[in-house]
């Protein structure tokens, strides 16, 4: 076998392989951190260009909310021009739903023995009884020890009644200059819209022009005010001139109780009435340097004799005119925490009565049906249930009122928002003829007199106030009013089932907690009100005010009340 050896051209092949891996060997090292560090790079680039991405996507993003929001500011805008150019007139709803639960203590009423007396022929009984000589008997009846049989007295109780209050609010702005308000309202008891009430003595028993939409009349809606205003500044006194239905309720210091801003100009505690008159006001602030201060003149009219009646436009009027009224309003001060107010008020020629419409128990007739030329009086029992026109038939007097009203807060002052309020008022009639109205001429009643008597009267009234701030910002109201025998106002269109509280001849207290839910725009009202009657005829104008503790059954031929509990509970929507 022949051995194979290492020829010099393998060896040289050898050596240059070893010598091209020597020196090439570097460079491939060198080309693989070139692609590592290339592929790092990369790996950095991608991750760049995705943050990159991702804020592009974030600028878009943000582009389109705020291109929606753009959108909508410009719908909105659109829609505020709208309603600028094409709606003349802003509205406002209030709702309210109450319930009151009613207790009627030691309510006194004359015997049926009694009533039926006047449905008896004269001597026996008082049918037919000659017109001359009906005031004296009866009077004389009165004052004779034991010719007269008790009262009967008893309690009543509702205990529940259910109310809705509707109200819709008018307000059209011309310029800074000229303006609208008005109002439409409907005030119903659940079940009932007959809007005519069984007259048992009271002023609020009868359907009037000054308290329609006021107290229950059923769904028919009525205006309760409409009026304009004229702005003009004479020098530094700015003038305002409204002529119109007034907005002469709900006026101060009920605010409190009705927890809203002020509802009418008249202080409530002389005047809460709806009637047709005018204004003028005048702003003294910058001429006396007196927080607030402002002086106005009020007119208005309360009957109108020769409209509607059996008298008007006849050949043999009566001398029942037309009811105008005048007062003032004078601002002392208000710097929007503290404020004083004086209201004064007058009414010439008031009537025995309002045009009205209600369903009398029994008519009253003044008649000569004996022929002997001398009128009787004659009675009728309405069994029929039928609807009167009333209308009056007298012109009774003059009366005067004037009214102090205090308001504070405590709040620049203590830090605390408590509302102070104090009232007196004063009342004066001035009477001039006993009524020719059937009954009442009969009974000899004239303006806060009886037995054909013509004295002049003076009665008042004080009234105050608390309201204390208190959890879930709540409001929890103390209220309290007295009024003298003699006390008379205009108050009866006071939102009230059982009659004026600011009307009472006597005491009135009440509590009550007003609970915001949803803001001033949804809230519940818990409260209770006590009566304590010290007088009868609490806010009306025609007859003596007797004792309560000491009436006789003539002066119970209505019933008369002595105490009233009314608790309540009711939902406000305001918007």
């Amino acid at each position: 076998m022949r051995q194979r050896g290492w020829t010099s051209t393998t060896i040289g092949a050898i050596v240059g392989i070893v010598f091209l891996v020597c020196v090439a060997a570097p460079g491939i090292v060198s080309a693989q951190d070139d692609v590592k560090v290339l592929k790092e790079r990369l790996e950095q680039m991608s991750q760049e260009m995705e943050a990159v991405q991702k804020k592009l996507e974030d600028i878009e993003r943000n582009s389109q909310a705020k291109e929606e929001e753009i959108e909508e500011i410009d719908d909105r805008l659109n829609k505020a021009e709208l309603h600028t150019a094409t709606d003349k007139v802003a509205f406002g709803v209030e709702l309210r739903t109450r319930a009151d639960t009613l207790q009627y203590k030691d309510i006194q009423v004359a015997p049926s023995a009694l009533v039926s007396q006047f449905f008896t022929p004269f001597p026996t009984g008082f049918q037919g009884i000659p017109a001359n000589i009906a005031p004296g008997a009866i009077q004389g009846i009165k004052n004779t020890p034991g010719a007269l049989p008790e009262t009967q007295k008893y309690d009543a109780t509702n205990d529940i009644i259910l109310t809705n209050k509707f109200r819709l609010n008018m307000n059209a702005k011309v310029n800074d200059q000229l303006s609208f308000s008005g109002r439409l309202a409907a005030y119903k008891v659940f079940g009932d819209s007959t809007g005519v009430k069984v007259n048992q003595g009271s002023l609020g028993d009868v359907t009037l022009d000054g308290n329609t939409s006021s107290l229950p009349h059923g769904d028919t809606i009525r205006l309760e005010r409409a009026y304009f205003n004229y702005k003009k500044d004479l020098g530094r006194v700015p003038t305002n001139f409204s002529l119109g239905r007034r907005p002469s309720t709900d006026g101060p210091p009920l605010e409190y109780l009705n927890n809203s801003l002020e509802g009418g100009s008249p202080l409530a505690t002389i005047i809460n009435w709806q009637f047709d008159g005018a204004s003028y006001n005048l702003g003294l602030e910058e001429v006396t340097n007196i927080p607030g201060a402002a002086f106005k003149l009020c007119y208005g009219v309360g009957f109108e004799g020769d409209w509607g009646n059996t008298y008007s436009l006849g050949n043999q009027q009566p001398d029942v005119d037309d009811v105008h009224m005048f007062g003032i309003i004078a601002t002392l001060f208000d710097n929007d925490s503290t404020s004083a107010v004086l209201n004064w008020a007058h009414a010439w020629d008031i009537t025995d009565g309002f045009t009205g419409l209600t369903v009398m128990p029994f008519i009253v007739t003044r008649e000569d049906k004996n022929g002997d030329g001398a009128d009787e009086y004659y009675f009728e029992q309405n069994s029929g249930g039928y609807v009167s026109r009333l209308e009056p038939a007298t012109e009774i007097g003059d009366w005067d009122a004037l009214s102090l009203l205090l308001r504070t807060n405590l709040t620049e002052r203590f830090d605390t928002n408590i509302d102070l309020f104090l009232s007196g008022s004063w009342s004066h009639t001035s009477a001039s003829n006993t009524s020719r109205n059937p009954y009442y001429e009969m009974m000899g009643m004239g303006l806060l007199n009886s037995g054909g008597e013509l004295e002049d009267r003076d009665g008042y009234m004080i009234y105050l106030g608390a309201v204390f701030p208190m959890p879930w910002n709540a409001r929890f109201g103390l209220e309290y009013n007295y009024g003298s025998k003699y006390w008379f106002n205009f108050t009866g269109a006071e939102d009230s089932l059982v009659g004026s509280k600011l009307a009472v001849r006597g005491s009135v207290y009440e509590g009550y907690w007003h609970q915001p839910i949803y803001g001033d725009n949804f809230f519940a009202t818990l409260g209770v009100r006590f009566y304590d009657y010290e007088y009868t005829g609490s806010g009306n104008p025609m007859g003596e005010p007797v004792k309560i503790d000491s009436l006789d059954s003539i002066d119970a031929l209505n019933p008369v009340v002595d105490e009233v509990w009314d608790g309540y509970l009711s939902l406000t929507f305001r918007y």
